[in-house]
């Protein structure tokens, strides 16, 4: 009798493990570095991302009733931590993932369609993974590496044309800095320009002295970096002590951040960027952040990290998931969600310009429309520039070179699939 009671119980609660996964709360880790040579960027991601849920819970008690359990798991930037803290979540109901990192990415990416848990890489991570038909569980909002590059170029191409322009590309050597190369190389013979590659691996990363030394024989025209950490600040004061013009100097978005320029102040002045959101804090979505957690003292973060590029960043970042939870909620009718109900809603939330404005995001970004086909949203980029204290916006939204950018990425997503024999795709209507 006692034997049989045991199992019962034994049955009854794997049951309810895998068929409900009630655990209680909406559980949202998310792969921190808040340690290691990207520190400094890494923290104020991190801070942006768990001060945005912390405030929902303490603002509104959750989504829809049910808190938020958001969870830190430190990689320092490593892809086997990265894999060792996407492991720790097995059975636990994880929402969503959140790698903060290209190379941890491309790791966990096959392991998505197994576990059923969607992967989130806002504007970063595998561009191909724009193509939802073939990455039923990978999403990039709101725009991929490959469109921010075409951006780029058509900003350029305003300044100067591309027509005889010599580009030279710098970057972080990594899965990272090499995804927009296959845009130059497509591009090139198309506008007429040429370009020059300047990989700078992580232990160069402050020592960039023969980089700039072949910057100054190339005359490059215009540089463009894909950069990370300390390697952005080293680029650009080596720029300006080979007195490259830092007005055609121009980072992606993950190479101009406060951190990266706020140290070198009114020197770096002119310096350019990209980016996909706006700075400051007179967003309402950004005051009550700091109301609810700042100003409580439940945070990580300082008075200094609201408002900044990197922190509104991951303010977004965690908007669109909590978006994403509420959507799923709506659909299913569940509280109380799995990660398959999530990637129902990452491809169904909509936030146009009324709903930005009801979550106090309006001016700070871009509205974009989950969608079955579309994991990118084919989201614009405008360009920012450093006046010596503070980023500056420029330029209106510039849309990506959208029939370029899509062709290369349904390339890119059918080459992946053809590689990986048994990948998971998915028809959309």
């Amino acid at each position: 009798m006692k034997k049989t009671i045991i199992s019962a119980f034994v049955a009854v609660s794997t049951l309810i493990t895998t068929v409900g996964m009630s655990f209680g709360d909406l559980l949202v880790p998310v792969m921190t570095y808040r340690v290691g040579p990207f520190a400094a960027n890494g923290t104020q991601n991190a801070n942006g991302f768990v001060d945005y849920l912390t405030m929902l819970n303490e603002r509104d008690g959750g989504i829809n009733g049910v808190k938020i359990k958001v969870e830190e798991c430190e990689t320092g930037y490593k892809a086997e931590k990265g894999v060792e803290c996407y492991e720790s979540y097995r059975g636990k109901n994880p929402l969503v993932h959140t790698p903060n990192s290209t190379g941890i990415t491309l790791q966990i990416l096959a392991k998505a369609p197994e576990d059923k848990t969607p992967i989130l890489t806002m504007g970063y991570g595998l561009s191909a993974a724009a193509k939802g038909e073939t990455f039923p569980w990978a999403f990039n909002y709101p725009t991929s590496y490959f469109s921010q590059m075409t951006s780029i170029l058509k900003y350029i191409d305003s300044q100067t044309g591309l027509k005889d322009q010599k580009i030279g590309f710098i970057f972080l050597e990594s899965g990272y800095g090499r995804e927009p190369i296959p845009v130059l190389e497509q591009l090139a013979p198309k506008f007429g320009f040429e370009y020059f590659l300047l990989p700078v691996a992580g232990k160069d990363a402050q020592n960039q002295s023969s980089h700039w030394l072949t910057v100054r024989k190339e005359k490059p025209d215009w540089m463009i970096m894909w950069g990370w950490g300390v390697m952005n600040p080293t680029a650009v004061k080596a720029a300006i002590k080979s007195r490259y013009p830092l007005d055609r100097f121009v980072g992606n978005w993950w190479s101009a951040g406060d951190v990266d320029l706020g140290p070198i102040g009114e020197a770096g002045k002119g310096y350019k960027g990209a980016t996909f959101n706006a700075t400051g804090t007179d967003f309402p979505a950004v005051q009550d952040v700091i109301k609810y957690v700042v100003s409580k003292g439940i945070t990580k973060t300082g008075s200094e990290g609201p408002g900044t590029v990197l922190y509104n960043r991951a303010l977004w970042n965690a908007a669109l998931i909590a978006e994403a939870i509420k959507t799923a909620q709506d659909i299913t009718g569940k509280k109380e969600i799995t990660g398959e109900d999530m990637r129902i809603g990452l491809e169904n939330f909509v936030l146009d310009e009324a709903r930005l404005k009801e979550l106090g995001f309006a001016g700070m970004v871009a509205p974009i429309v989950g969608s079955c086909k579309d994991h990118e949203g084919a989201g614009a980029a405008f360009i920012q520039q450093w006046d010596g204290s503070k980023w500056v916006k420029i330029t209106d939204a510039i849309d990506p070179m959208k029939d370029i950018a899509q062709e290369m990425l349904t390339k890119a997503a059918a080459q992946y699939a053809s590689n990986n024999a048994g990948w998971t795709t998915q028809t959309c209507k």
